[in-house]
């Protein structure tokens, strides 16, 4: 019966990546950078709105096969919503009762789609969060999938219609089909982990570029090699940087890392808002920032490239914080001064200084 019912979820997933595989990547034009195409990978329109939905399908797949995960297991997880989101979509499309525990500063909007797929929420302190997931899960006898230690090995990285493989096949037509540069943030590596293994197992000269945000420890660990790095604050720009190093972050696959100030973030959303008419999250406004540093110094050179990077969710779940200028003022960001660099970008494709 376990193996009959092991058998029947994972057709579910498979069924699921089927009808939703596959995002689009969409050509950004910006008219003052002549010679360098921008691309984004659309992850927000995925079923359950952001890139996790790839990750919370393969943590299944990785606990199914493994065995951890059976008829009527309770999952667990700890996340600051993103991740719980699309696993409590998934725990759903298995009849599996899950469990996020999440951080007390997580929106509302997050938690209110955690819900919406029968999830339940269990608030703690940032800190709490491993130690709370893992005494859950052994209370319950359930499993703890653990996103931070697993997400690097449980995507096959070498293709079956990852992120890179369908970046790489959606750019075959373009004018500069192997991108220079692509640039993504990390929460807990998973996405930069499978890119950076892909381009060295296709042997392509792309270079990768992760983008950290403040409070986050993952970019002074790229500089100093040091594991034991922690820092008593967690990132204000929900679903990326960590206060500890992840053991899903592998920094030897990383190219180049850049340290993006949290009101370069905000500023280049809202900037973004006039370019794509919508909204997007945090992250992808530290994917976007550090981006346009890249093509700035590639404009420079005056050659033909192309640089990829992502658009991670969307802006509806922020619009009481990320959008809203009164929490911007009382949290102490100043998003002016960069929404006038990003300005002078567009118009002259130099990004100069702030």
């Amino acid at each position: 019966m376990t193996q009959n019912w092991i058998s029947q979820a994972i057709s579910k997933i498979e069924a699921d990546f089927k009808r939703s595989s596959d995002t689009h990547l969409l050509k950004l034009e910006l008219p003052a950078v002549k010679r360098v195409c921008l691309y984004l990978k659309d992850e927000s329109t995925h079923p359950t709105g952001s890139l996790k939905h790839r990750l919370a399908r393969s943590l299944f797949l990785y606990g199914l096969c493994n065995g951890q995960i059976q008829e009527n297991t309770t999952i667990v997880e700890s996340s600051s919503g993103s991740t719980a989101i699309s696993e409590a979509y998934f725990a759903q499309l298995l009849g599996l009762p899950f469990i996020a525990v999440v951080p007390r500063s997580t929106s509302q909007e997050k938690i209110d789609k955690i819900t919406f797929y029968d999830g339940q929420c269990h608030l703690v302190e940032a800190r709490d969060i491993y130690s709370e997931s893992a005494r859950l899960a052994l209370e319950l006898k359930g499993h703890y999938m653990d996103q931070f230690t697993f997400a690097e090995r449980a995507t096959d990285w070498r293709g079956n219609n990852n992120i890179a493989e369908s970046i790489f096949s959606q750019m075959s037509s373009e004018p500069c089909p192997v991108p220079d540069w692509i640039v993504v943030s990390a929460g807990t590596g998973g996405t930069s982990a499978t890119i950076g293994r892909y381009i060295r197992y296709r042997c392509h000269p792309t270079r990768l570029c992760v983008a950290d945000p403040e409070q986050s420890v993952f970019f002074d660990y790229y500089q100093t090699g040091d594991k034991t790095l922690v820092s008593d604050a967690s990132s204000r720009i929900e679903g990326i940087g960590r206060p500890r190093v992840e053991p899903s972050f592998i920094s030897s696959i990383v190219d180049k890392m850049t340290k993006v100030p949290d009101s370069a973030s905000f500023a280049t959303i809202h900037f973004m808002e006039q370019l794509l008419n919508r909204r997007c999250g945090g992250s992808t406004g530290t994917n976007l920032y550090a981006a346009f540093q890249i093509i700035s110094d590639l404009n420079a050179q005056n050659r033909d490239a192309s640089v990829v990077s992502m658009i991670c969710d969307a802006g509806e779940r922020y619009l009481d914080t990320y959008y809203n200028h009164d929490w911007l003022e009382a949290n102490g960001f100043d998003i002016a001064p960069y929404r006038k660099q990003l300005e002078q970008f567009y118009e002259t494709g130099i990004l100069g200084a702030v």
